[in-house]
């Protein structure tokens, strides 16, 4: 999302008051939507993502598990205070007596709990948590281990993230072998088997030159090529619904799916072009995990969720979202397969067609060799492999993560942009009002917008969504259980 948007979210969010600690208040007072305290640590949460963006650069892979654990950490810590659910990593702490099961509790412990991770995580902004804390009336500085209070289980929920996540596969701490204390190091020693000057195999992934912004080039390697060693939340592996293979050079299925690509791109409409960089995401990007994140938020507002609502909801939805991320990159990492920008090379070159020519430039007729998926020449494509899609594995999981959730498949959010803006402001097109009638349409929009902006083929999206699916179904039972409901059951009450 755009900083001028994510920042006046920040500021609402800042300005709705400190949580109201009245023991004696009724359930028709419950602060509810942007009110609710867990509605507003999602939009630090999304801000500290934006941030993190700025900071080092797009690692949706980092950021998703980033917001995953946060999550968990809060849902830890407000289990306590409810009748049925069960923590995923916080133990040793009982569940508290039905008198201490108040709203104003539920808030101090998912708001530690929330600062407890976030600092951890994010901590280039630990300032920003820290005055948000101060807003709502509680002390940062309050390291309580207290399992009695609401303080000290906030305190312990995030302290049981962080230690039960060490070691996971992240490399979060530079701790696996080989990785010399350099935090997300590549510990595997993956290598691409062709390099940004030579093509060895056609069908596997290879690195491609991007503008440094200021005159010259660079090839960025592989983005966490060992995130699919990363340990899920909830599903039993990365591997566990990996997908069949890709089409490969020679098939008639890869050949028409690269064409498919060029006529997309031929033919982008103002509305196509706004799709795209809506789920493209650009300066101050919450990533896909956050993207998601944002539409759960939306879900809130709609209706008017509860602080237990949220809680509930969020901690769903990023898990699934985290997971998801995982599936995909082992999906990605064990097939290795080429993307768009160097698969119309191999079906085009020496042929001409029409492609953009660049930003202002319009589309030309040009070798195939020369073609280019319409994007800022300092990020012309995700630097991994393409198969499967991420925006389509994380898309369809969180579509279908709130599909269930809500019991519903109807969504209703819409947003306006202007055509171009990301990747051509100089020469920007109509305002756009793009909307989301329902989840699965969403997220079938943003897999479909990574074919028409050149960075997947139809068969990425198709198996990204169908894999994003299934992760969503496996933590569904995940998710049930730790909420203490039986299989089958709605939350959405």
């Amino acid at each position: 999302m755009g900083s001028s948007l994510l920042f006046s979210l920040l500021l609402l969010c800042l300005s709705c008051g400190t949580p109201n600690n009245d023991r004696s208040q009724v359930a028709a007072e419950e602060p509810k939507g942007v009110d609710n305290v867990a509605y507003k640590w999602g939009q630090i949460a999304l801000t500290a993502t934006a941030l993190d963006t700025e900071r080092f650069k797009p690692r949706p892979t980092v950021t998703s598990r980033y917001l995953g654990l946060i999550f968990v950490s809060i849902f830890d810590a407000w289990s306590r205070y409810d009748e049925k659910a069960i923590p995923v990593y916080l133990n040793g702490v009982e569940r508290q007596p039905s008198e201490e099961r108040l709203l104003s509790n539920k808030e101090v412990a998912i708001s530690y709990a929330a600062y407890g991770a976030m600092k951890a995580y994010y901590y280039s902004d630990s300032l920003l948590f820290k005055d948000f804390m101060r807003e709502l009336g509680l002390d940062p500085e309050d390291h309580s281990l207290d399992p009695n209070g609401p303080i000290g289980i906030g305190n312990l929920a995030a302290k049981a993230v962080i230690e039960a996540r060490k070691g996971d596969g992240a490399n979060q701490y530079g701790e696996e072998e080989g990785s010399n204390g350099q935090a997300y190091f590549d510990f595997t020693g993956y290598e691409p088997l062709n390099s940004a000057d030579k093509h060895v195999d056609p069908n596997r992934w290879q690195p491609k030159y991007f503008s440094d912004g200021k005159g010259g080039f660079y090839a960025p390697g592989c983005l966490t090529p060992f995130w699919d060693k990363v340990e899920p939340v909830a599903l039993d592996s990365g591997s566990q619904f990996r997908p069949g293979p890709p089409p490969m050079i020679g098939s008639e299925q890869l050949a028409q799916e690269v064409k498919e690509v060029i006529d997309m791109q031929t033919n982008l409409t103002d509305a196509d072009k706004a799709l795209v960089e809506f789920m493209r995401d650009g300066p101050q990007s919450v990533q896909q995990a956050g993207h998601w994140l944002k539409f759960a938020q939306d879900v809130s507002r709609r209706d008017a969720h509860t602080l237990d609502e949220d809680v509930k909801m969020y901690f769903y939805n990023q898990v699934t979202a985290m997971d998801a991320f995982i599936a995909s990159w082992d999906s990605k990492m064990f097939y290795d397969f080429a993307r768009p920008f160097a698969l119309v090379h191999q079906y085009y070159e020496g042929q001409v067609i029409k492609a953009w020519a660049g930003a202002g430039q319009g589309f030309k007729d040009m070798d195939g060799s020369q073609w280019r998926p319409c994007s800022p020449e300092t990020f012309l494509c995700p630097p991994f492999p393409s198969y499967v899609s991420g925006h389509s594995t994380i898309s369809g999981a969180c579509g279908e993560a709130l599909k269930r959730w809500t019991g519903s498949d109807v969504f209703g959010s819409s947003v306006e942009l202007v055509a171009g803006a990301l990747t051509e402001p100089d020469n920007m097109g109509d305002t756009v009002l793009l909307q989301f009638p329902t989840f699965t349409q969403t997220a079938e929009m943003a897999g479909i917008s990574r074919v028409m902006g050149g960075y997947h083929i139809q068969a990425d999206n198709i198996a990204g969504l169908e894999l994003g699916r299934a992760v969503a179904d496996e933590v569904w039972t995940f998710y049930l259980e730790h909420i203490g409901e039986p299989e089958g059951t709605s939350t959405a009450d």
